[in-house]
């Protein structure tokens, strides 16, 4: 799937949460040098392309934007449900530098809190990432959601849930959607326009009127 979408003209490819794996919880963490993500490793090589996911790494649920100079991560900051029986909450939240822009990156649960999306906007990032396991019954949520954090942080946003629920999202800066999927395997190809995110800007930037002496 990710080759077809490279000979299709993506050069960012987003993945869901623990997509290699699921929530297998009986399988041991990935350590460095990530024996899982090897044939990726090899593609962004080859295609010098940016793949973007999760995996359990130690005692995390771990996001990572891996490229061609190597691999970086931002742990998902709200375990759910289950999870805190195997993963902290991560205790730092930045956005990840890489030649496309600074990648946003938060994982599932995350999405319920805007302050997470907030807080990355505010450090400069250029668009924000989501990936998810949201479930088919709360799909309505993830898709709402998904336009909120694009629209309150004027943010193109790349929201990719897994295939069972589906419903995964791209979405500009002004809250437009530009691709989605349905339920099933599905690759959706869109463009992250950051010039068309600073016109929209130019015309009314939500973050430069906020009042956080008050809230």
């Amino acid at each position: 799937m990710a080759e077809r979408a490279i000979d299709r003209g993506a050069e960012i490819l987003v993945f869901p949460e623990m997509f290699i794996t699921g929530f297998c919880y009986n399988l041991a963490p990935e350590e460095s040098p990530y024996p899982l993500l090897e044939p990726f490793m090899t593609l962004v090589q080859r295609r010098s392309c940016l793949i973007i996911g999760s995996l359990m790494s130690g005692k995390y649920n771990m996001g990572f934007c891996l490229g061609s100079d190597g691999i970086q991560f931002q742990p998902k900051i709200h375990p759910f449900d289950k999870e805190k029986q195997h993963f902290l909450g991560g205790d730092r939240i930045s956005p990840m530098k890489t030649k496309w822009g600074k990648v946003a990156l938060e994982i599932c649960y995350d999405l319920r809190f805007p302050e997470v999306a907030r807080s990355l906007a505010l450090q400069g990032a250029d668009f924000l990432v989501t990936i998810g396991q949201f479930p088919a019954s709360r799909r309505e949520h993830w898709r709402v959601l998904c336009l909120a954090r694009a629209m309150e942080n004027q943010l193109p946003h790349l929201a990719c849930n897994w295939a069972n629920a589906g419903g995964s999202l791209i979405v500009d800066a002004r809250g437009q959607v530009h691709a989605e999927a349905g339920q099933g395997d599905e690759v959706i190809i869109g463009e992250v326009d950051l010039a068309d995110r600073d016109r929209w800007r130019k015309e009314i930037f939500y973050l430069s009127e906020r009042r956080p002496e008050l809230y």
